[in-house]
């Protein structure tokens, strides 16, 4: 099994030189293979599955029980390959914010009385397929308050969602990580958007006195724009609509730049001035609040309601991309296949 994968992995080394490839595929498929090859195969078994099993799709950000390999049952070595496939997928600001999640569990650990359900080791990568540049692939990084979900398809990134980061807490309280806080500026620039409007705006952007205490489109697997939209940037002053799009950045560039790149195109190629803002709860730091972001392709959703407006959930989700929207359909369409 593991020269099958080592022979694969220099194929795609290979390929990556590809001018049709991009480079982000030829990193995760490089960075995924050598992970496997790391792997025992009673190891490989848990964290390999078919493209095509519903595991793909069964995300989620809360602390349960997962069918992958987790951290905690790898060793250094096959920790350090882990951790470079998902710096494969995000920024560099990106993968701070995610290991700074994953670091706050043990700081839950602590608050709650060493609770089990509370351990950094408890995030789990998977790979669906087998990684290639000729056809469709993906892999997944998950725990709680953490999706980072990538789908590939023929050398192409066909999705970077569902894409979700959570904190709790959303700013550490006290001891030596006083005042980290992995999500400011995800709720930050949302209340700031929110106090510049006027009375007027607020009519249409303001959809609710008291938050919704949860993201409203929650782990479902697909998702439509929600209702109602809120204030189209049309509306907005000039300064509003540059914090509108610093929001809509700071989401899609937690993951890698190149990738984010094509996601925001393809937010202005639809219209920035489709693009609204919605708000529900209060405007000061402690009071329970949620917004989101949304346009005809994509959806931001930010919630900060639980434990005294001290837990943040914030998802990125894509309309036509989540999962990479029907890669393998894609696949057959593109590529010949003889019988």
């Amino acid at each position: 099994m593991k020269t099958r994968i080592l022979a694969a992995t220099l194929a795609i080394l290979s390929a990556s030189f590809n001018v049709f490839a991009h480079p982000a595929a030829g990193e995760m498929a490089a960075a995924a293979a050598y992970f496997l090859a790391a792997l025992p195969p009673e190891q490989q078994a848990k964290a390999q599955f078919q493209f095509t099993d519903a595991e793909r799709e069964n995300w989620h950000f809360i602390p349960r029980t997962r069918l992958s390999l987790p951290l905690k049952e790898m060793t250094p070595a096959q920790r350090m390959l882990a951790h470079a496939l998902l710096a494969t997928g995000l920024s560099q600001r990106g993968y701070v914010k995610a290991a700074t999640i994953m670091s706050l569990e043990q700081i839950l650990h602590d608050m709650e009385k060493q609770s089990p359900r509370r351990d950094p080791d408890l995030y789990f990568f998977s790979i669906f397929g087998t990684p290639n540049l000729r056809g469709p692939w993906g892999w997944r990084v998950e725990g709680h308050h953490l999706s980072v979900n990538f789908t590939l398809n023929d050398g192409r990134v066909a999705g970077a969602t569902p894409s979700f980061f959570g904190s709790n807490p959303g700013v550490v309280p006290d001891g030596p990580r006083k005042g980290q806080s992995p999500l400011a500026n995800e709720d930050n620039l949302g209340r700031e958007l929110a106090k510049s409007l006027t009375d007027e705006q607020r009519k249409t952007a303001v959809i609710a006195e008291v938050a919704p205490k949860e993201i409203v489109t929650s782990n479902l697997r697909q998702v439509s724009p929600l209702s109602p939209a809120g204030l189209a940037a049309a509306q907005m002053t000039p300064p509003q609509r540059a914090l509108l799009e610093r929001i809509v950045k700071e989401f899609l560039y937690r993951v890698r730049p190149d990738v984010a790149d094509d996601d925001w195109a393809a937010i202005q190629k639809a219209g920035l001035d489709k693009v609204s803002f919605a708000w529900a709860g209060g405007f000061e730091p402690g009071q329970g609040h949620y917004y989101r972001v949304q346009g005809p392709v994509f959806l931001l959703e930010m919630d900060n309601t639980q434990n005294k407006a001290n837990h943040v959930h914030s998802v990125w989700r894509d309309f036509e991309k989540d999962f990479g929207g029907d890669p393998l359909r894609q696949h057959y369409e593109q590529t010949p296949h003889t019988r």
